[in-house]
């Protein structure tokens, strides 16, 4: 397929624009398909993010896409076929299942190009399952965020390497910049979350859910408390929103005050400043249960030059060279990631800045916004023949401060 001599139309469809990697990563994609000179449409429910894609010179269409019934996806597949259409859109991106089930009935008359991008671990748990998944496996082209996932893509859905493209994620190393970080901005946390002035912060990023490993953090920090591991010359915060009317937070403060722990323990809630959060921190903890797709926060961390101490499972082999880079602990083991919390504690400023700035200079060869926003751009190009990749340095745009947790 060939693209006329005009600016390329690109429409990525999802549910909401809140917060989130989803979410972000089509921003990001705003702001590269404008900057490259084609057209961002954007089509999804409301969310706070909305105002980002058009600042980026993008045009948010209000959609509501997440709907999973089979009448809902048929009719929403109407709509994008007439807006495809409208627009004279080039290309589809679909980054999540039941927009991309609408997508792909939209784009079956080959009017337009369809991607997928496979963003979580998406689970095959009960039947019908799998076939749900399936439609983020039948892109033209396939992106899976990590080599993680693009091994279960091969294996699991017999993605092609013809169609298959791994492009990982990336942190935004204009904003996550410890050059960058003013005192005021990390004296706002420190009061905020009443900290007191030169105690140690153990950050845990991540939304309060039980396979973020929440309840393994403090489990952990209670054996330090017990063992007599440390001083107790620390706070733990835990910095995240949980999902509409979950218990969870509650259980977590509940057993807060059954370890004993109120006094060494915050909960920072929404957090929108998170590069000042992680600069505040002496390390940062990803204890995921469960295999994380990418773990966009741990590379967002070691972009801020933080020692990582993360799971040893998913997409964190990859990011996070053990010793290196950061630590790898056993899934699951409180024990362990007690001892590695104390070890990096007691650990020396300079061993510690020596870890994180390996951890930056890791981040900056492998794992940026713009090298994902590069990469992307040229599988577009595969597919329309266009030269959108290459057209544009994204080092080179002035960003809107945009500070949020981006689990």
């Amino acid at each position: 397929m060939s693209v006329p001599s005009r600016r390329p139309v690109i429409l990525q469809v999802l549910p909401a624009l809140d917060a989130g990697g989803v979410e972000r990563g089509t921003i990001e994609m705003v702001e590269a398909i404008t900057r490259a000179g084609g057209v961002a449409l954007v089509a999804s429910e409301q969310g706070r993010l909305v105002p980002k894609v058009e600042y980026y010179g993008g045009r948010h269409i209000p959609l509501n896409l997440g709907d999973k019934s089979p009448y809902a996806i048929l009719r929403n597949a109407s709509r994008l076929k007439s807006l495809i259409a409208t627009e004279g859109v080039d290309l589809v991106h679909a980054r999540s299942r039941a927009p991309a089930w609408a997508a792909r009935l939209a784009t079956r008359s080959r009017q337009a190009r369809f991607v997928t991008t496979w963003h979580g671990v998406h689970s095959e748990s009960f039947p019908g399952k799998k076939t749900y998944n399936s439609v983020l496996a039948s892109g033209d082209r396939v992106i899976a965020i990590s080599h993680f996932i693009g091994d279960r893509l091969m294996r699991d859905y017999d993605v092609s390497p013809d169609r298959l493209r791994i492009i990982p994620r990336g942190a935004d190393t204009r904003q996550f910049d410890p050059d960058c970080i003013r005192g005021n901005r990390i004296q706002a946390l420190v009061d905020a979350w009443d900290i007191a002035e030169d105690l140690p912060v153990i950050l845990m990023p991540g939304r309060l859910t039980e396979w973020k490993g929440q309840t393994l953090l403090l489990d952990a920090l209670a054996i330090m408390t017990r063992e007599g591991w440390s001083n107790g010359n620390w706070v733990c915060v835990f910095v995240g929103e949980a999902p509409e009317r979950s218990d969870f937070p509650e259980e977590l403060k509940a057993l807060v005050e059954t370890l004993g722990l109120q006094e060494r323990v915050r909960f920072g809630g929404h957090c929108a400043d998170m590069p000042a959060a992680m600069a505040l921190s002496e390390l940062v903890v990803v204890p995921s249960l469960k295999p994380e797709p990418f773990g966009r926060v741990v590379v967002e961390a070691q972009a801020m030059a933080r020692p990582v101490i993360v799971a040893a499972h998913g997409a964190a082999m990859e990011t996070v060279v053990h010793g290196e880079t950061g630590i790898l602990v056993p899934p699951g083991d409180a024990r362990v990631l007690a001892e590695m919390i104390v070890a990096t504690l007691n650990a020396s400023d300079e061993q510690r800045a020596a870890m994180g700035q390996r951890a930056r200079m890791s981040v900056l060869a492998h794992y940026t916004t713009g090298a994902m926003q590069e990469s992307t751009l040229a599988v577009y190009d595969e597919l329309l023949g266009t030269s959108l990749s290459g057209v544009t340095d994204h080092m080179g745009a002035e960003p809107q401060p945009d500070y949020s947790l981006t689990a």
